[in-house]
């Protein structure tokens, strides 16, 4: 009881991309590029196996972007028409691509990655995809002029993708849906409909991280403008907790989230967030501890998985260990005391 996870991303080494930095530019190129990510993926799988992370990830470290990751291989994206605009209801402006066609993978776009992490590890393996929603406000729409019909054809191609890597040994498989905390009604109204396609007839767990992003000034800043309470999870978790999604993935860790609205998942598992990924320093596995026996009072244990907040990838890679060694430690504290 009390696995721990991560939410997905680990820094990637200062040789492979440029550090501290969303978007990394990667330093190598060609096969030498190929070498360094695999060489990458193979340590970050090491640290959370140091660590005494039981259910582990790539750590993202073969992808500049979780969403853009998946969007290179797609056809009918042209990254050559990038346009400047505000994603996550105007929160921070990207520079994205253009939908410009009907939407075709050109192949596996993460298989191999999925296969090299497989063959290295004895540990429960977990990879992510963007979510059907979030890659729909990562994008300009050039050609389906509806959000809902676009996040519907991306969703056939998430299907594609995460059958093959439930087919290479993949055994949890995680939507990341950042967007789920923005568009509140888009979400009851087709949000989880478009996470059922992406995941249908998939054997393994299936899961759904939402959370208030990634350490980064304008999340930050977004935090602030929340008030006392963020209750954001409140109007989805209803419908969450009616999918057929198998767990949730969330924010708790130094947030303003009302820890009773996990009782509103009744039925799934639920990932808490317990490291703070936008903290400069590690938590101390006491206060990781303290975040998962909050959680407990309304999570039954064998349903709470302790995890992060999010992503980590534009941490010090120093300080992201620190965090998974704590993480694992405070989830051990729990269990020494019976909690379980």
């Amino acid at each position: 009881m009390l696995e721990t996870t991560i939410a997905g991303s680990l820094p990637k080494p200062s040789w492979l991309a440029e550090p501290g930095v969303l978007w990394a530019p990667w330093r190598l190129d060609g096969e030498a590029l190929a070498e360094g990510k695999r060489d990458a993926t193979l340590i970050a799988l090491k640290l959370q196996e140091d660590a005494g992370i039981d259910i582990v990830s790539d750590g993202e470290q073969s992808r500049q972007h979780f969403v853009h990751g998946f969007l290179e291989s797609v056809e009918g994206i042209d990254f050559g028409r990038r346009v400047r605009m505000g994603i996550r209801n105007n929160r921070y402006e990207a520079l994205v691509p253009t939908v410009t066609g009907k939407l075709r993978r050109k192949g596996a776009v993460h298989a191999r990655e999925a296969m090299i992490a497989r063959l290295h590890t004895n540990r429960r393996l977990k990879f992510t995809l963007p979510g059907p929603m979030t890659i729909v406000d990562t994008v300009a729409d050039g050609h389906y002029g509806d959000r809902e019909a676009m996040a519907m054809a991306f969703a056939e191609l998430l299907n594609e993708e995460a059958r093959e890597l439930a087919a290479v040994g993949v055994d949890v498989i995680q939507f990341d849906e950042p967007a789920f905390n923005v568009y509140l009604d888009e979400v009851v109204a087709w949000g989880v409909e478009a996470l059922h396609r992406a995941a249908e007839g998939l054997r393994c767990t299936t899961a759904v991280h939402i959370c208030y992003g990634y350490g980064i000034p304008a999340n930050i800043d977004w935090k602030t403008s929340l008030g006392a309470e963020w209750r954001q999870y409140e109007r989805i978790f209803p419908a969450l907790a009616a999918s057929r999604i198998d767990q949730v993935s969330l924010e708790c860790a130094n947030s303003h989230v009302p820890i009773e609205l996990l009782g509103l998942l009744a039925g799934k598992d639920v990932l808490v967030g317990a490291i703070d990924v936008a903290s400069n320093r590690a938590e101390t596995p006491e206060e990781v501890a303290a975040v998962i026996e909050r959680a407990l009072r309304f999570v039954p244990a064998e349903r709470l998985f302790p995890c992060t907040n999010c992503g980590m990838a534009p941490l010090d890679r120093t300080l992201a260990t620190q965090k998974l060694a704590a993480l694992a430690a405070g989830a051990a504290l729990v269990r020494g005391r019976g909690a379980t």
